[in-house]
């Protein structure tokens, strides 16, 4: 999966068009970055690469890019 594609993925999660986050977008800006697209994206990270992460770790992201890079998507 590539860096576009996971960002569609994630578009879907937090109900955006695909194509709409590019990566710098603060997380506590996005309305639906609630505790279900959280679950979302640990499943995503998993399927992806097998990335185990927990709740603690993705409470600190404070944007996009860093999901992605705790997702260690490239």
């Amino acid at each position: 999966m590539t860096r576009e594609e996971f960002l569609a993925e994630l578009d879907g999660l937090v109900d955006l068009e695909p194509g709409t986050l590019q990566g710098p977008e603060k997380l506590e800006d996005l309305d639906q970055w609630t505790s279900m697209a959280i679950v979302g994206f640990i499943t995503m990270a998993d399927s992806y690469n097998g990335t185990r992460l927990g709740p603690t770790q993705i409470a600190k992201c404070a944007t996009v890019d860093d999901l992605l890079k705790l997702a260690k998507v490239d």
